[in-house]
């Protein structure tokens, strides 16, 4: 089997090695089977290729695309930049490619569709998905259920279908949860690697980023883990059993 690269782009050490171990887990790899590529401390080689891996799975991060590239740090500019460069040869040649969170902004906003904070953000906790036709018959969604929670939390989202991509998994609060181009670039808005762990770490990392009134935190760790959140890492489990 050829090995999946996984692209970081979380700087918060604790955030990046959790995230790591969840896509791990919930796509039943180990590290013999990646190549995990933490962009936060340097760009990939200019010769690395999409093309030589089994499928690119790119995690979240605390950058949004659609902030403007004045107020960007020099570190969420180089970041951006190398997602974009690798994103391009996957969606030219329509390699396997998972974006989660973070992924889903690069993907449309590469394909020219538009990624805002005006509609569409959502808080950090749970948000009810349910798959469309298309995503019901869509290989990527084998065996989760047709309503699903998800885990979420972001600012920006995605404001229309960017141009040729097929809508798979939509809700009432934010439409755009799970997108298709072509037949092998996938991206979600909501989290597939996410566990009530993982948000609680990642609540705790990231308070005081503007995603939540920080004296709240405690709160949302309460309801992540009364939450019934399981089907998502389907999504994981399936790419890696599709392509690898």
């Amino acid at each position: 089997m050829k090995t999946f690269l996984i692209l970081q782009l979380r700087p918060e050490t604790d955030a990046s090695d959790d995230e790591f171990a969840a896509i791990l887990a919930k796509g039943g790899l180990t590290e013999g089977d990646v190549h995990r590529i933490r962009l936060d401390q340097g760009d990939p080689p200019e010769a690395l290729d999409p093309a030589d891996y089994a499928g690119t799975i790119v995690g979240g991060g605390p950058g949004c695309v659609s902030d403007p590239a004045e107020t960007k740090s020099p570190l969420d500019a180089r970041m951006e930049a190398a997602c974009f460069r690798l994103l391009a040869r996957a969606v030219a040649d329509d390699l396997p490619f998972l974006g989660c969170c973070y992924g889903i902004g690069i993907l449309a906003h590469h394909l020219g569709g538009t990624v805002s904070k005006a509609r569409y953000g959502e808080p950090v906790g749970t948000s009810p998905c349910a798959l469309t036709p298309e995503g019901a018959a869509d290989p990527l969604l084998a065996g989760l259920p047709a309503r699903f929670d998800a885990f979420v939390g972001h600012k920006e989202a995605v404001q229309a279908l960017p141009p040729g991509c097929v809508h798979l998994v939509e809700s009432g609060p934010c439409p755009f949860q799970m997108i298709r181009h072509g037949r092998n670039v996938y991206a979600t808005q909501f989290h597939p690697e996410a566990d009530a762990d993982g948000f609680e770490t990642r609540i705790r990392i990231y308070r005081d980023y503007g995603y939540f009134p920080p004296e709240t935190a405690q709160d949302l760790v309460a309801m992540c883990r009364a939450a019934d959140v399981t089907a998502p890492e389907g999504i994981l489990r399936n790419f890696v059993q599709r392509y690898g």
